[in-house]
């Protein structure tokens, strides 16, 4: 796809190239990629046998001379450089041949080879180029005669190794010296000697098709016994200068040397240029790994492909990175490493690379750096390693259903055939012509058959879809022979006219799938308030998509996947450009055609614009792109100049059948100098100068300076699309790796920023930053991101790599060294604890129970005994997010890196874990963590088991040492409850062991009221999770026993967490714990537990608003991050506690040691309720229905097993009145009951009408919601 193509070129190709062997400077090795070759054989190898057996691997410097490496130069190139496009010698050269020079003899198969390749500039603009490599004779005696000597040098060294008393005895003596024989394959008097070398054009727009044509005739015109109509330098500089680009939505034919070469260019309002073949790509990896892989590339994460083929590298790069369309890859893209650049692997930034595989090595001989984030897709095989927890893409089914249907209509098999992409080479191959008058093909009819008739499932969905498309399976083969029986040059169209079809389908079924999912992203984008200016220069802090909001209207089964694709460098990107380009003239060629697609579609669907569907649409604009093509195709438009002899001296232009010539410089070295269409273009280029000049100056920017701005937007993070592909030297690698290190830190800042504006929400909103809530998918993608970062951090500059995960393996280091430590005398203390573990000191109820010791190494434990993580990576993240949850993840790292001798042991001194100024500042932006509560381990592991331990502290004034009673405990958390559990009367204490529990919500506790003296005095209840170390306090403060407080034996507490005071230099700002803040009321009431505080009606009409407010709220969030409704409901200053407020203002206390409860005047109302029921006093049908509720519910509780007390039944009774809705009837029934009469004080809140009335109409509003409480609070209750 071209991105950026330099303004300056109009012609078709900028450059002509010769890359091979450079006779005059001989046989050089190519030191780098032969030295990779030899690290990567020694890895494997055990110190003690060294070299011995390295010797046997065979894949080194002491392999076989002609399997060995040498470097290629680029012999000749015209013209000698064009302004537009600089020549660079020294990345053309690497990427004609990426692997360097290679020999053949006789014996070996030399067919030409076509590859394709890319060169991306500093300012991410792109060049393509396209290479033939073939073979031809070296007929150079010295370099025959330096093979010859090199053979056998190398093989007495064979001989030497074999001879050495090391090797094995016996049987296996045998294969080496069958290896020797076979090494022995080159003699100068025996065989011929082939070297590669390549043609090559560089062009401005990948036209892949075109110059694959143009490259095999000039090849053929070399290889075929008659010499071609004109010399070379004809075709060559026709090409070069009298060929020019086809005009956007054109077509144009030209002429090479043995027919005619036809290209067209998509127009303004169709998908960009696209001429590679993606059916390639489907046959090699089938749909659902192509849609995998698609994923992956789209959440940027690391993309290694893996092949023999150059040309399969550069293929399924490209077709990966069109299919994205409308959004742009916007990291390293290097589709073919060459060889001498493998340490590039190492880059922690996401990238999409390449990787030659020699056919020999599987995939486990092959060492990367960082695998946690990685994608390997191994396309020979058919096979691709996906990174863990990768989110699926919407209506992936339906999604891969309609690629299927494009692929079986013309014929390729949804699950892939490797076996057919090789016969689709070869069928192309078969096209031209030269390969037709190769003996070597008879064999080529069986693969075309296979290729047609494929496994039977396939042609049995291809028939049924092939029915439903009215085309008969006969008339597709036949269509297939008949185009072999054509003349060459009708059939190359038709093939290729199928390829175009296909192409312009699947893209345009992909790029429906983005219409669909943004058709209404306009409406979310945040136009910045400021000038352009300053919008540029905060643009790291600012937000320009609004993504909760765009989120919370997506069906539920996109947001694993769209909240994580939001974060990505390509959709900030997309979006900057969207801000930038203000009116259809300014915009980028992609957005504008992403634009009137998706205006469009909102005309057809004409439906209010946030309203989503998960409804699939199918692609419905399949036709008129196709049809746009077979226009251009079926009637050209322009045709280029014919090639004609040049003005060369006689005897010039000769050449020898079989070598590709030494070509004339002084004729190629210049255009034309009268040209029609150089000089027609021209104004017209200046004349669009102009007008982009214009547009910018609405900008207040020239267009430098945009582009300038534009760019550093894209490049948040890392200003790296491609390594240099130059001299190699080590301040070049050091610079590189500077530009990572600094790239990273960038994005370590952003990253924690963003988690922390998006976990403080509100306060933040309201100061300017990001969006307003947080999704509970959304805080999981950021964490997972955060740890993807960390993994990347973790392998940059890794000396050796063990296991996927680098931080798992460096903790793991970490953990050996200090049970070493502490298993050697010298070491104090019990093992595995750190000696500087202080403890955390806490506050309240600290003293009944010591805070947990803080240790790096008991964590690991904890995830090591976590049998449900299977994986390295899996640990490193469930560490990761156990840290962030006990607010220690900038500790633990610290401390980790602290072992400077294991950092150096395990680091290249460049690595970012060795540079110690940003290492801090690393640390210190995670430190910011502490300043909010995640709970993103409990929230996520919900299946572990966790050690809870719990103590019961009893009052200190009334000792309860004389307390003869059993006393039990029942803990609830949101996710389980653990059941009755004995606490033993001596300690007061128990820890066990049980399912994650979730965030605690209530104790149960209460006694068997055994024994002399069954009176209990509890002040609290504190429980602590023993694997995050969160504890929680339940506040009783209350007696349980027969005859003392309301009599009750059990009680159900609500708790809190109890936030640790850390120690000072950790201290931040912290925010609030995660209850809902208790407002207004904490002025009112600082109460010591004996006096009851008296408050006035305006307090308790305050009191009731805030607890039905706080439950509201809980009910306006989202699912996911509601809190505890138990604690809204009972908790200090719940709805329960407000409403026993109203009951007791002006409550009549008779005597003066009798405590008279609540519950007490509602026994007495509903006596009253039941005898005028019998009388008949009915005011009404609705009076009736609502008596006869509230008996109900007052008959089933007391009638309850349970021992609970007067307090803890009006409890229950507002708990089930509040999740009926009943609580504002009751509330009117009891204001009229006669009861209250006697009861209350005149003064009383339930008998002024008015404060009654208001009453009533607050708690009608939780009438909306469905309230469903925690089984704790209703057991026993049959209602």
């Amino acid at each position: 796809m071209t991105t950026g193509f330099s303004s300056g070129s109009c012609r078709f190709a900028d450059y002509f190239v010769i890359c091979g062997l450079d006779t005059e400077s001989g046989l050089e090795p190519d030191e780098l990629s032969a030295l990779c070759q030899y690290i990567e054989a020694t890895k494997f190898r055990d110190g003690a046998r060294g070299k011995l057996a390295g010797a046997n691997e065979g894949e080194n410097f002491e392999q076989s001379p002609l399997r060995r490496t040498f470097k290629s130069k680029v012999l000749a190139h015209y013209p000698d450089n064009v302004e537009w496009n600089p020549f660079d010698q020294d990345a053309v050269g690497m990427l004609c041949m990426p692997k360097g020079l290679s020999f053949r003899t006789q014996v070996d198969s030399r067919e030409p080879q076509f590859h394709s390749f890319i060169i991306t500039r500093e300012d991410g603009s792109r060049t393509y180029g396209f290479a033939l490599t073939f073979f031809e004779e070296v007929t150079s005696k010295q370099i025959c005669s330096a093979m010859q000597t090199l053979y056998h040098m190398h093989n007495a060294e064979q001989y030497d190794i074999l001879h050495t008393p090391t090797s094995p005895q016996g049987l296996e003596d045998q294969l080496p010296i069958s290896r020797l024989q076979r090494f022995n394959s080159y003699d100068i008097s025996r065989d011929t000697l082939y070297v590669s070398k390549c043609i090559c054009l560089i062009t401005p727009m990948a036209f892949a098709q075109a110059c694959r044509k143009v490259l095999q005739q000039l090849h053929q015109a070399v290889t075929s016994p008659q010499p071609p109509p004109l010399p070379l330098e004809s075709y060559i500089f026709n090409i070069l200068y009298e060929v020019p680009l086809p005009p956007s939505g054109r077509s144009l034919k030209f002429s090479g040397v043995y027919g005619p070469v036809v290209c067209q260019r998509p127009s303004t309002s169709e998908l960009p240029l696209f001429d590679f073949a993606i059916s390639e790509m489907f046959n090699l990896l089938g749909v659902e790994n192509v849609l995998q892989l698609f994923t992956c590339a789209l959440l940027e994460m690391q993309i290694l492909l893996y092949s023999q083929h150059y040309q399969r590298l550069m293929t399924v790069a490209e077709s990966i990175t069109a299919l994205m369309f409308p959004f742009q890859w916007q990291h390293v893209y290097v589709p073919i490493l060459p060889a001498s650049l493998l340490h590039f692997l190492d880059a922690p930034v996401p990238y999409l690379m390449g990787l030659h595989s020699n056919g020999q090595d599987d995939r486990t001989k092959l060492e990367l750096p960082q695998e946690a984030n990685l994608c390997f897709v191994d396309i020979d095989n058919h096979f691709i390693e996906l990174p863990e927890e990768l989110p699926q893409f919407p209506n992936k089914l339906e999604f891969i259903q309609e690629i299927s249907e494009v692929l079986m209509f013309f014929g390729v098999s949804p699950e892939g055939n490797i076996h057919s992409s090789d016969s689709q080479a070869k069928l192309q191959n078969l096209r031209s012509v030269d390969m037709v008058s190769d003996k070597c093909n008879g064999n080529l009819a069986s693969p075309l058959n296979s290729f047609l008739l494929r496994e039977n499932e396939t042609i049995a969905r291809l028939q049924a879809l092939v029915k439903r498309t009215g085309v008969s399976l006969e008339k597709l083969e036949v269509r297939e022979d008949a185009s072999c029986n054509k003349d060459a040059r009708v059939q190359c169209n038709e093939e290729e006219l199928k390829m175009h079809q296909l192409n312009i389908q699947v893209r345009e079924v992909f790029a429906n799938r983005f219409t669909q999912m943004f058709a209404d992203y306009e409406v979310f984008v945040i136009q910045p308030s400021q000038d352009k200016e300053s919008w540029f220069t905060n643009r790291d802090q600012m937000q320009n998509f609004d993504k909760a909001s765009f989120l919370s209207d997506q069906p539920e089964p996109y947001l694993p996947f769209l909240s994580c694709f939001l974060e990505t460098q390509m959709f900030a990107s997309f979006i900057d450009s969207k801000i930038l380009c203000h009116d259809d003239e300014e915009k980028e060629h992609t957005l504008r055609v992403f634009d009137a697609r998706v205006d469009k579609i909102r005309m057809l669907n004409v439906r209010t614009p946030t309203l989503r569907t998960s409804m699939y649409q199918k692609c419905t604009n399949i036709e008129e792109a196709e049809k746009a093509i077979e226009m251009r195709v079926s009637k050209i438009d322009h045709t280029a100049l014919h090639p004609h002899l040049l003005d060369m001296k006689i005897g010039q232009g000769r050449y020898e059948q079989g070598f590709f010539p030494r070509l004339q410089s002084d004729v190629l070295s210049t255009g034309p100098t009268s040209n029609k269409w150089t000089k027609r273009s021209a104004p017209a280029q200046w004349r669009r100068r102009d007008r982009q000049k214009q547009h910018a100056e609405h900008l207040y920017l020239d267009n430098d300076q945009r582009e300038k701005y534009i760019q550093e937007a894209r490049n948040l993070g890392t200003t790296i699309r491609q390594p240099k592909l130059s001299n190699l030297s080590p301040s070049v690698i050091a610079q590189t790796n500077w530009k990572f290190v600094e790239g990273l830190l960038k994005e370590c800042r952003n990253k924690t920023k963003r988690m922390l504006v998006e976990k403080m929400g509100r306060e933040a909103v309201e100061l300017g930053h990001g969006e307003v809530s947080i999704t509970g998918v959304e805080e999981n993608t950021l964490i997972a991101s955060l740890c993807d970062l960390l993994e990347r951090i973790w392998s940059h500059g890794l000396q050796v790599k063990q296991g996927k995960s680098a931080l798992w393996s460096h903790l793991l280091h970490y953990q050996e060294s200090k049970e070493k430590k502490n298993a050697t005398p010298g070491g104090l203390g019990p093992p595995g604890l750190i000696h500087d573990a202080e403890r955390r000191k806490s506050d309240g109820g600290g003293s009944a129970m010591p805070p947990l010791k803080v240790s790096l190494i008991q964590d690991m434990r904890h995830i090591q005994n976590i049998s449900e993580i299977k994986t390295d990576v899996g640990k490193a993240r469930a560490w990761v997010r156990l840290s962030m949850e006990k607010k220690l993840l900038s500790r633990h790292l610290k401390q980790l890196l602290s072992d400077h001798e294991l950092t150096k042991k395990l680091y290249k001194r460049y690595a970012f874990l060795r540079c110690d100024d940003e290492k801090e500042q690393f640390l210190y932006h995670l430190l910011s963590f502490n300043a909010v509560d995640y709970f993103c381990f409990t929230n996520v592991f919900t299946t572990i088991m966790i050690p809870y331990h719990v103590v019961v502290v009893p009052s200190k004034k009334l000792g309860g040492s004389m307390f003869t009673a059993n006393p039990w405990v029942c803990v609830s958390g949101e996710l389980a409850e653990t059941g009755v559990l004995q606490v033993p009367r001596n300690t007061l204490e128990i820890t066990f062991e049980c399912q994650n529990l979730g965030k605690l919500t209530t104790v149960q506790m209460g006694h068997d009221n055994t024994g002399l003296y069954a009176k209990w005095l509890v002040e609290c209840v504190v429980v602590r999770n023993g694997i995050t170390g969160h504890t929680y306090k339940f506040p009783c403060g209350r007696w349980l026993g027969k005859g003392v407080d309301d009599g009750s034996l059990e009680r159900i507490l609500v708790g809190e967490l109890m936030t640790p005071s850390t120690d000072n230099d950790e201290r931040m700002c912290r925010t609030p714990p995660m209850q809902q803040s208790p407002g207004m009321m904490r002025r009112f009431v600082t109460i010591s537990p004996n006096s009851k505080p008296k408050l006035n009606t305006g307090q308790i009409q305050e009191g009731v608003g805030e607890a039905i407010n706080g439950i509201v709220k809980h009910f306006h969030k989202p699912e996911k991050e509601r809190g505890s409704l138990t604690l809204l409901l009972c908790g200090e200053y719940g709805l329960v506690w407000a409403l026993e407020q109203v009951f007791q203002h002006g409550f009549k206390s008779p005597r003066l040691f009798k405590n008279v409860f609540i519950w007490d005047f509602l026994e007495k109302a509903q006596v009253y309720f039941e005898s005028a029921e019998q009388r008949e006093v009915t005011p009404d049908e609705n009076w009736q229905t609502r008596v006869r509720h509230f008996c109900r519910f007052m008959r089933a509780i007391n009638n309850t097993p349970r021992n609970i007390g007067k307090d803890g039944k009006f409890q229950m009774l507002v708990c089930l009145g509040a999740r009926d809705h009943l609580l504002h009837h009751w509330i009117a029934l009891l204001a009229d009951c006669p009861i209250t009469a006697q009861m209350y004080e005149d003064t009383a809140l339930i008998k002024d009408r008015s404060l009654v009335n208001s009453l009533i109409r607050v708690l009608q509003t939780l009438q909306e919601f469905n309230i469903t409480l925690e089984a704790s609070l209703v057991k026993g209750i049959g209602i």
